[in-house]
């Protein structure tokens, strides 16, 4: 499968809030769809409560049809209940790397 579109998000929790953020994604339904093949989640070494999101997707259609979705809107609807402001994006166009784990 090849990812051509992709994203990185970088979140801030409300202070104390980082373990239910990561928490939240690492439950997110991004995770069980066969059109986003990357979704890691990583927190800053310094601070906690600071959280990235690299995603990657078959598609900027398919990327954008999830986003549309009932089930995406809930979880970004939750999400912003543990933020403690506005989400930095990045577009990003994959063009190669690895992930183990």
């Amino acid at each position: 499968m090849t990812v051509r579109h992709g994203f990185q998000a970088t979140m801030t929790a409300q202070p104390g809030k980082g373990d239910a953020l990561v928490e939240m994604l690492l439950h997110a339904p991004s995770l069980s769809r066969d059109d986003c093949p990357v979704f890691l989640i990583s927190r800053s070494a310094g601070n906690a409560d600071v959280v990235h999101v690299t995603e990657g997707w078959t598609s900027e259609e398919a990327h954008t049809a999830f986003f549309a979705s009932a089930e995406a809107q809930a979880l970004v609807a939750e999400l912003q209940e543990l933020l403690a402001g506005e989400s930095g994006y990045t577009d990003q166009v994959p063009v190669g790397g690895k992930a183990e784990f």
